[in-house]
């Protein structure tokens, strides 16, 4: 092995060890916030440059939309009021959340450096104008910002409720590889019939959701929500960006070069964009791990979105996705099929009857650059042909569990849903609310066959003894769900800390890998694993999901 190999073989390992140990090293929290981003009917934007980070340790130069000041927003969820923050750069740029039917306008200022030449933003899917005059000049697909120049752009979003991209309409190949894209999300302004009797949580008291339906339609009500923005970097072309712009700061246009007396060349990038050959992928501007840090963690300030979504069974989970960047994204979310309600705002209506809807049910979701859609996911425990809550008929306090016209054990079968007040406390702490949403026909069915603690045997599965199981920081020590099960499966001696016991003890939850299906795409600089990588938890019934944290 040559010296040159030789040293990148141990610079992958470096990189590597450092992914792992993030990863490992990694708490999972109690919630994370569903859909954060700003609200309002008028925005102003500031396109600028600035640093972002990869789990490598890579700085990344990158051009961002971002608020033209760091004040004066209105958050959502409403704490972020106090913690958020909107720089002037940030990627993807701030999340606009509207209500259909609102003139909305946004205003943006170009100060990227000297070099970039004009910028704008496209909408996609909303009819919008743009002012013209000085500071603005005429583009191919947008009104554009000029260099210190100002646009403001006036949407019509009647009719346009949903998901949709905005991204930079200016030399597109270069200023969204570079990060100028976000996402403008339009709530409804109706809200259907029948959105408060959902077979999920619905809402869960305090817990955070945008809007009861994702669109004026009784099938899109939901529970909950999430927004994943999927990208990926070349840092090739970002180096070559930075360093002509650096080139152009040092020789200005318009004076001369200090050693050679002779005049600087105008001020023009020239930036190759193709060979294509990325080697970073993003959800929400983050790879993971940092992914699954909180939302606005203070040390990614210009990523200040994350992707950790969480649920309680049946819950049903609005996804929001929109692809960017240039590659379509294959992206598999474990442990059920997505139903596709949406793309790029537009319903998916069955021909003959529009009550019904006709998306697919998809394995793996999939979007191309630009594109968005909106789905519903939901986990059930369905067919699992083993008690999740580790039920058996001689424990203290096993609640029934009654099937409703779905098999399910749910408010309409007698159980107690779980209240949360404000406080994010379990306002009716009863046995009826801890197995909420359970597959009445996997009740007391055991999963051990000789299980440790008090829990069923006689099952199909021989699993190791969790007292000697290697315990991380996810894994709880137990295929079960809730801290009853938890509790009763681990045996007389406690375990170290790790899993359940790192959080408090009623986040007992069952982890699944949500990633994208193009192998390279779960990588960092070529090193596995890393990219377009997150968890889902599945928390039960009794635990508080706090979207704030």
């Amino acid at each position: 092995m040559s010296a040159s190999n030789m040293q990148s073989r141990v610079a992958s390992v470096g990189r590597l060890l450092s992914v792992v140990a993030a990863f490992a090293a990694f708490v999972p929290g109690p919630g994370q916030a569903a859909a954060p981003g700003i609200v309002g009917s008028s925005f102003s934007l500031v396109a600028s440059a600035g640093y972002t980070t990869q789990p490598d340790g890579a700085l990344i130069y990158t051009w961002g939309y971002g608020c033209a000041s760091p004040t004066g927003h209105t958050y959502a969820p409403a704490v972020f009021q106090s913690i958020g923050s909107c720089p002037t750069m940030q990627l993807p740029g701030p999340t606009l959340i509207v209500t259909e039917g609102t003139t909305v306008t946004v205003t943006l200022t170009n100060s990227l450096p000297t070099g970039a030449g004009n910028t704008s933003i496209v909408f996609t899917g909303i009819p919008t104008t743009a002012s013209t005059g000085a500071g603005t000049a005429v583009g191919l697909l947008a009104t554009e910002a000029s260099p210190g120049g100002t646009v403001t752009y006036t949407l019509n979003t009647t009719g346009k409720a949903g998901t949709h991209a905005y991204y930079s309409g200016t030399q597109s190949d270069l200023q969204i590889e570079m990060g100028l894209y976000g996402a403008l999300v339009v709530l409804p302004s109706t809200v259907p019939a029948g959105c408060v009797a959902l077979g999920g949580l619905g809402g869960g008291g305090a817990e955070f959701r945008l809007a009861p339906s994702a669109y004026d339609h009784a099938a899109t009500c939901y529970d909950r929500e999430y927004l994943f923005q999927f990208g990926e970097i070349d840092p090739a072309i970002h180096q070559q960006a930075e360093a002509q712009i650096k080139a152009i700061g040092a020789c200005p246009p318009g004076t001369n070069n200090t050693i050679t007396g002779m005049p600087c060349p105008p001020a023009v990038l020239a930036v190759p964009t193709e060979p294509y050959h990325p080697r970073y992928y993003t959800i929400n501007g983050r790879s993971m791990p940092d992914n699954m840090d909180a939302d606005y963690a203070p040390n990614y300030p210009h990523q200040p979105y994350n992707g950790n979504p969480h649920m309680h069974p049946l819950d049903q989970v609005l996804i929001r996705v929109i692809g960017t960047g240039r590659w379509e994204h294959p992206f598999h979310e474990h442990a059920n099929h997505v139903r596709i309600l949406a793309r790029d705002g537009n319903l998916m209506l069955s021909p003959t009857d529009p009550t019904r809807l006709a998306g697919l049910m998809m394995f793996t979701t999939d979007t191309l650059p630009g594109q968005s859609f909106d789905g519903i996911f939901y986990w059930s425990g369905k067919g699992l042909n083993w008690d999740i809550y580790g039920h058996t008929p001689t424990n203290t306090g096993n609640p029934n569990c009654m099937a409703d016209a779905n098999g399910y054990y749910t408010r309409a079968s007698g159980a107690v849903i779980p209240v949360f007040n404000t406080a994010g406390a379990l306002s009716n702490a009863s046995t009826a609310s801890k197995n909420y949403g359970e597959w009445c026909a996997d009740h007391n069915h055991p999963l051990e066959a000789n299980p440790v603690g008090q829990v069923g045997g006689g099952g199909p599965a021989t699993l190791p003894d969790p007292l000697v199981a290697t315990n991380g920081l996810w894994y709880n020590g137990t295929p079960y769900l809730g801290p009853d099960a938890v509790n009763r499966s681990r045996g007389p001696t406690p375990l170290p800390p790790g899993g359940a016991l790192q959080n408090p003890p009623e986040e007992s939850g069952i982890a699944f890998m949500w990633h994208s299906h193009n192998e390279r795409e779960i990588t960092t600089n070529d090193v596995f694993p890393g990219g377009m990588l997150m968890m889902m938890l599945v928390d039960p019934p009794v635990w508080y999901i706090d979207e704030t944290l």
